[in-house]
């Protein structure tokens, strides 16, 4: 008997419309049979007319509105109990999946006893990419990292733009916790890794990265912005302090990656540049102090901002609604 599979969609504003109508065409289009496309619209009734009258004459395709804007947690979790899949895949509004992408998911499940499979999260330049952008903090942008693994090794978690799990291990950890992701205005990262760590923390295993199983993930103009991207490092640095609140055994995945750069991959870019000298990458080498720096800010006003007991009481209450 086939692998049922749902894919759950989550969007919420209009201006990301087309990019999310070409993500939703994507899944309709995977080759694999039996799948299930599921849609969630965070509140917005605007969009959920939209989607109606382009998607809701779709056999495949189940629609859902929130009453209200909820974020990207509470609404991918939502997507979930509303599926009836025996896996539920995940994949971001503005990224677009290759044909066989859901086909090489169910793959490795049906080959290996594997409870959560992702793939590979590839950047779309939507313009040029930035000559000071490093591969090694691709995952700024929710995309695949230089050293995030390799094809078919088992990683706490991949991104959420290309991550799939049994439905069943799913919803019995909790799905994912209301205190990260997007909503509105406030997006906590580490969206994937709380989830991932009760999932392991509860079953003994981690996810499946199977390189092959791709989504094209677009970035735009905003996204190779140098100001926007120290924001971003600093608040990524704000989510790690979160999710060491939350689930404190996290932890030493944060000090691995920062060794991982600092004593990998740094003394090999300047191995290059002395080598090859080029202004490329001598600005890629000065991004990563000045990325990883703002992570290490971001953390910091993390430990003077952020109430562990009110963390942990407003996470409670998310998982007992």
């Amino acid at each position: 008997m086939s692998t049922r599979v749902s894919v759950v969609i989550c969007t919420y504003a209009m201006e990301r419309y087309e990019v999310f109508s070409a993500c939703v065409e994507s899944a309709l289009e995977q080759t694999y049979e039996p799948l299930e496309i599921v849609i969630v619209v965070d509140g917005n009734e605007e969009v959920f007319d939209r989607v109606r009258e382009d998607f809701g004459d779709c056999d495949e395709v189940v629609l859902h509105c929130n009453d209200a804007n909820q974020g990207i947690s509470y609404s991918r979790t939502k997507g979930a109990k509303i599926a009836t899949g025996d896996v539920v895949a995940f994949i971001d509004d503005d990224a677009v999946a290759e044909p066989d992408w859901v086909a090489e998911l169910v793959r490795v499940y049906e080959e290996t006893d594997a409870i959560a499979v992702g793939g590979h999260v590839a950047p779309d330049w939507v313009t040029e990419k930035p000559d000071f952008f490093p591969a090694e903090f691709y995952w700024l942008v929710g995309c695949d990292e230089r050293g995030m693994g390799e094809h078919m090794e088992e990683l706490r978690n991949t991104y959420g733009s290309n991550i799939s799990f049994r439905r069943d291990v799913f919803l019995n950890v909790g799905g994912y916790d209301e205190n990260t992701g997007r909503k509105g205005d406030r997006h906590i990262q580490a969206h994937e890794a709380p989830v991932c760590i009760r999932m392991a923390n509860k079953y003994g295993k981690g996810v499946i990265y199977n390189t092959d199983a791709v989504v094209h993930h677009k970035l735009f103009d905003y996204r190779g912005e140098f100001r926007w991207l120290v924001f971003r490092s600093f608040w990524q640095g704000y989510s790690k302090r979160i999710m060491d609140l939350l689930l404190p055994e996290a932890s030493g995945d944060k000090n691995d990656y920062l060794k991982q750069l600092m004593l990998g991959f740094v003394p090999l870019r300047l191995k290059e540049l002395v080598r090859r000298p080029s202004s490329a990458k001598l600005q890629q080498l000065v991004t990563i102090f000045v990325f990883t720096a703002a992570v290490g800010l971001g953390y910091l006003y993390g430990l003077l901002e952020v109430d562990r007991s009110e963390l942990v009481a407003s996470r409670d209450a998310a998982t007992d609604t």
